[in-house]
């Protein structure tokens, strides 16, 4: 660990894919002659955090043995824990025509040259075994499941080259590397820093639980997800906007960084929890928030499942502190926000509204009672609400 660090990335050292200069310069010759391969969002979004070393201690895409002990048991080949696949998958008629040993050209559904892939393996592998070990269900209905099944059957590994990352307009001054969270955060002298993964507008609950963290660490990274989501969670662009009038109105000066982490969600449950952890480790985060329920869907995955997987994890090889909170809520009788843990009363005394009421009142012009909503976030997702609605600006 360098001087100022927080925490060394996952493996010991940030890796960095990212070709420049005269190795750049060859590569892109060198792909003129390549067979092309094409990436979706999702994998763009994997190149992204491969490139940048999001995605350290992994150089590419997954090979055999550390696919399949990934699957099998949440680490990769060599021993360190490792929850997800991060694969590169082609149909079969395109990896006929592709040779272990030989470069691929990956590209952007544009046709912009990204990346070198030296195809180590390539293999078949199952998915219905993948959906079981990682996603706990083989029901297509989930939407993890889903994008496993819609994708290629083989899959390509090997080690990874960059010579130009991911094209995005939206969030520029947001879209920080590991490298760049971790200079703020040694700009700012932080020693320890607590992670918050979302995919939502921060309301009352997770600002407390962002707060009562922030009294035991130096500051808060929040870093919203903007990748690949459902298509009923709130679209990025309004997110981001509750996270600035969030942090401009109730949050010290000089205690966040906002920062987007570019992956796709894969509503996982406890793996993802644990992915979600080591990324934020990769960024420099010494701790990481993990509520109730964190990376569900439907009722796949228990309440408090992906807090329990944390204690199947060896913490030192893990390296990142877990901070575990409870279901929170508003407490009328109380006076204040609370949990199970420090609230002795009643259900009917506790603020609670489920998604759907939320999204009906704001779909209404109804803004959520201040107890459970900011009422500057609450305006800012009335207004994208109703300007979304309009059929010229259906989401």
């Amino acid at each position: 660990m360098t001087t100022g660090e927080t925490i060394p990335a996952h493996g010991g050292r940030l890796i960095d894919l990212l070709a420049t200069g005269d190795e750049a310069k060859s590569l892109r010759e060198r792909a003129a002659g390549l067979r092309a391969v094409t990436l979706g969002s999702r994998r763009l979004s994997d190149l992204e955090l491969l490139a940048t070393g999001g995605y350290s201690p992994l150089d590419g895409f997954m090979t055999q043995d550390d696919y399949r002990a990934v699957v099998d048991g949440m680490h990769l080949a060599g021993g360190l824990p490792w929850p997800m696949p991060i694969t590169l998958a082609v149909s079969g008629e395109q990896a006929a025509a592709i040779k272990e040993g030989e470069e691929v050209a990956l590209t952007d559904e544009a046709g912009r040259l990204l990346g070198v892939l030296e195809v180590r393996e390539k293999f078949c592998y199952d998915k219905k075994a993948e959906a079981n070990g990682v996603y706990r269900t083989e029901d297509e209905a989930h939407p993890g499941v889903a994008a496993l099944y819609a994708q290629g059957d083989t899959l390509l590994g090997g080690p990874l080259r960059v010579i130009e990352r991911p094209h995005y307009d939206d969030f520029p001054q947001y879209r920080l590397t590991p490298a760049q969270t971790r200079a703020a955060f040694a700009e700012r002298g932080w020693k320890t820093v607590v992670g918050f993964q979302t995919r939502n507008p921060v309301h009352r609950a997770h600002e407390y639980i962002q707060k009562s963290a922030m009294e035991v660490v130096d500051g808060l990274l929040l870093h919203p997800l903007v990748g690949d989501t459902k298509a009923d969670d709130i679209p990025a662009d309004v997110r981001m906007l509750c996270y600035e009038v969030l942090i401009e109105n109730y949050y010290p000066r000089g205690s966040v960084v906002l920062s987007v982490n570019p992956a796709a969600m894969r509503y996982a449950g406890p793996r993802e929890a644990v992915f979600h952890a080591l990324v934020r480790k990769n960024f420099g985060c010494t701790h990481f928030i993990v509520g109730r329920d964190h990376a569900g869907v439907g009722k796949y995955y228990g309440t408090f499942d992906a807090q329990l997987i944390f204690n199947e994890i060896d913490p030192v090889a893990l390296g990142i502190t877990p901070l575990m909170f409870e279901h929170t809520f508003f407490c009328k009788k109380c006076e204040g926000m609370g949990s199970a843990k420090t609230c002795p009363h009643e259900a009917e005394d506790r603020v609670f509204l489920s998604g759907t009421q939320v999204r009906e009142m704001l779909a209404g012009g109804i803004a959520p009672p201040p107890e459970f909503s900011r009422p500057e976030v609450a305006k800012v997702l009335i207004e994208a609400m109703q300007e979304r609605s309009t059929p010229h600006h259906a989401i």
